[in-house]
């Protein structure tokens, strides 16, 4: 009912805004690939007035009849400027053509431009990142990871050494939405999260929201991850890959009607098991070698875009992916395999130049399995959730003063928790356990943007989800508030407020070191994670190529969810016996500052903050903080032209260490005399010790070769220059009198994953 008062709030204002306008609509498209602009700034040269294209590359700029000069700009294209004289509404497509040199003076206009615009808009807490940008930074084994990169941002960081998750402003990893051309992907990671599953030359760009969530996006607390892949080109057709040191890819794309449809497929693999499997033969003479595990992943991508007609397309996405993990020797036979499967189909139609329609149906499926083979007996292990969605989100703009967004979701959620099967090979004995569940999440929501005045902007929404699961209906009332007030052509102050609700639930066994990770839905003993968020920043753009941005937030989750001390998640009837359940809270300051003009370019990025959780039934009820909790965090990335065919490029960051719990005494225990004793640990408050720091330096060159076709590169990065040796864990080993074989005390190792590491990279294009 909330939503449809909102409803009709917003559109006598929008359509009384309607009379006696015209419009100016169309598209914008590459000239070379003939790929719609997401995101490109379609504005009146000289005012602020102006609007961006949007997810099909469509805008619409309601004007009063005249003779305008409209200005065209996207980062990494050469902005166009065309006078327009309108009378009627008026279908204007351009096609815009890239900047020759990517990291010259050229693109400085364009991305000026989009310093603009994060004056304008009310959205705050949002980071953009196009794969352009992410393959000019170092990167592990030489493999460029669009979600490393994000992890530079202030207030969005990485779990610790190797690690590729997202913790963003105190939140877990799971409380992350990530979307792929609108379907859900449940675990974005490769290498048991050393790398993402989005291959970057399939990837078209990535927004990442930290806070003042639209309305159209809910069910997670702490971020939104929307990644769109390419389109393919609609012009001519291309290959495209890299051959780098554990991993090599490969894309191909073009037309399948010219201008009018076009594919694109990208697949990539690597290859360390190759390595291993030749070392392991070697060496299997050795009575003495421990066989290497064998490990490997693969994924592909592919999309189809149709134009139907000049008011609709048809996109057809999908994605593949799997992770291999091997050990298996005389007494041991280990297999685990896990990944997902992800596709969809959006229907973008217009009814009008200012009005639209996506509509989306989509399918995602996560799974895992541990197969162990012994002598004697079997067993597996599955777990795995399947997800149908269908959504529609409707766009209608009144005027430039309104943008009125409403829609609808609906998801069916199936759980596989837990299953076990374990068998004798004499068949005597047949063991299973596990469940299945089912859940149902919906919502709806409207919004809009008003631009009340020149220097006035208020962005207001209302967001109602649900889910039903085992009669249990539970609701959720998200409103979502955010304003920006100009105070000069180059200072914006902004603040938001947002409510979010969490229906599915990561349960993690954290003393796991594989991803035997378990999604839980939200149950009549398992209530939905609700979070309150409040931010309020400064936006400074200095001499039109310095931005500056700080934004201080508090963020208030209740009904958070963890394991109780000693739980078992396997083979259990009873799950919800090992959760407890608490309150967490987390804040914190962020500073920002970017430079994208001259032929030094870059970012620095600073966050101080807490993270912190209370349960009462851990830690003696007492508040602790979290393991991802951390103080200070510091990164600094510079890209310097060094000729117009050689870019240099640095990345160095710093983090406070990661909270950890230790124990600071033993004490033996021993039931019969004479028999053996058990050392049992005892530990302080959780996680009351911290890791050393983190901090850590990557350098790069990218050499840009002159093939007599197509383009090239020859990428070499050095990850962890000066040979920093991160703690990744800590253990502690025993320490014996030979003697009488007893135990005289405990030293502590630290475990680190990667020193000091070279690699090279080509990358081909024809």
């Amino acid at each position: 009912m909330g939503l449809f008062l909102l409803l009709l709030l917003f559109l006598p204002i929008s359509f009384a805004q309607a009379q006696d306008r015209v419009t100016l609509n169309g598209t914008l498209r590459s000239a070379v690939t003939g790929e719609v602009l997401i995101g490109a700034s379609v504005s009146v040269a000289g005012t602020t007035t102006g609007v961006e294209t949007n997810t099909n590359g469509v805008y619409a700029l309601p004007l009063n009849p005249g003779t305008y000069q409209i200005q065209f700009s996207y980062i990494g294209f050469q902005t166009l400027t065309r006078e327009v004289v309108l009378t009627t509404n008026t279908r204007l497509n351009v096609e815009l053509l890239e900047n020759s040199n990517q990291l010259g003076e050229v693109v400085v206009e364009s991305e000026r431009n989009t310093f603009q615009e994060r004056l304008t808009t009310p959205q705050m807490s949002m980071e953009t990142l196009s794969s352009r940008e992410a393959k000019l930074l170092p990167a592990l084994f030489g493999e460029v990871d669009i979600i490393k990169t994000l992890q530079l941002k202030p207030g969005i960081q990485s779990g610790g050494e190797g690690s590729s998750g997202l913790f963003v402003r105190g939140g877990s990893s799971d409380q992350n939405l990530v979307l792929l051309d609108d379907a859900l992907v449940y675990n974005p990671s490769h290498l048991f999260g050393f790398f993402s599953v989005f291959n970057p030359d399939a990837v078209r760009g990535v927004e990442l929201y930290k806070g003042g969530f639209p309305a159209q996006f809910g069910g997670r607390l702490s971020s939104v991850l929307d990644v769109k892949l390419r389109e393919g080109n609609r012009k001519e057709n291309d290959v495209s890959g890299g051959i780098g040191l554990i991993a090599s890819r490969l894309t191909v794309e073009g037309p399948i009607q010219k201008d009018k449809s076009s594919f694109l497929v990208s697949g990539r693999r690597t290859y360390v098991d190759v390595f291993t499997r030749m070392i392991n033969k070697a060496k299997e003479s050795d009575p003495d070698w421990s066989p290497i595990p064998d490990y490997y992943f693969y994924d592909f991508n592919a999309k189809a875009t149709f134009e139907l007609g000049p008011n609709d397309r048809l996109f057809l996405s999908g994605y593949y992916g799997r992770d291999f993990f091997k050990f298996n020797d005389e007494d041991f036979d280990f297999n685990f395999n896990w990944g997902n499967r992800v596709g969809s189909a959006r229907w973008a139609h217009q009814f009008s130049p200012r009005f639209f329609v996506n509509t989306t149906f989509s399918a995602s499926n996560y799974q895992y399995q541990i197969k162990n083979q012994l002598d004697i007996y079997s067993f597996s292990l599955t777990s795995h959730i399947t997800d149908l969605t269908l959504k529609s989100d409707f766009e209608y703009i009144s005027s430039e003063h309104h943008h009125l967004r409403f829609g609808g979701s609906a998801i069916d959620h199936r759980f596989t928790v837990g299953r076990l099967e374990a068998n004798s090979q004499d068949g005597t004995v047949n063991v299973g356990a596990g469940n299945n569940y089912r859940g149902q999440e919906y919502g709806v929501y409207a919004s809009d943007d008003w631009a009340l005045s020149p220097v006035f902007t208020l962005s207001y929404g209302l967001r109602l989800s649900g889910f039903l699961n085992n009669g249990k209906n539970f609701l959720g009332l998200e409103p979502r508030a955010a304003a920006s007030y100009r105070f000069t052509e180059t200072l914006t102050l902004k603040a938001n407020y947002t409510r979010m609700f969490q229906y599915v639930h990561l349960i993690s066994n954290t003393g796991a070191s594989l991803p035997t990770d378990i999604w839980y839905p939200s149950s009549p003993g398992v209530k939905p994670q609700r979070s309150d968020q409040f931010t309020v920043g400064l936006t400074k753009l200095y001499k039109d190529k310095y931005l500056f941005s700080t934004e201080a937030y508090y963020k208030k989750m209740n009904r958070q969810l963890d394991l109780r001390d000693g739980a078992q998640i396997f083979g259990t009837e009873e799950l919800e016996q090992e959760f407890v359940f608490g309150t967490g809270d987390s804040y914190g300051q962020e500073f920002y500052v970017e430079k994208k003009e001259g032929k030094t370019t870059g970012w620095i990025g600073y966050t101080l903050s807490w993270s912190n959780r209370t349960f009462p039934d851990l830690n003696n009820g007492k508040t602790f903080p979290t393991r991802f909790d951390r103080r200070h965090d510091l990164s600094v990335v510079a890209i310097q032209e060094v000729h117009k065919r050689l870019s240099a490029t640095a990345t160095f960051v710093y983090g406070t260490g990661n909270a950890y719990s230790l124990p600071v005494q033993r004490f033996v225990f021993q039931d019969v005399n004479g028999e053996d004793y058990t050392v049992i640990p005892v530990y302080p408050e959780r996680n009351s010790f911290r890791l050393a720091a983190y901090h850590r330096l990557d350098l790069g060159l990218v050499w840009r070769l002159r093939p007599k076709r197509g383009s090239s590169d020859l990428t070499f990065s050095v990850y962890n220059a000066y040979n920093r040796r991160n703690p990744y864990f800590v253990y502690f080993e025993t320490i014996k009198d030979e003697e009488n074989n007893q135990i005289t005390g405990f030293v502590a190792k630290q475990v680190s994953l990667f020193p000091v590491i070279p690699s090279v990279t080509y990358n081909f294009k024809f």
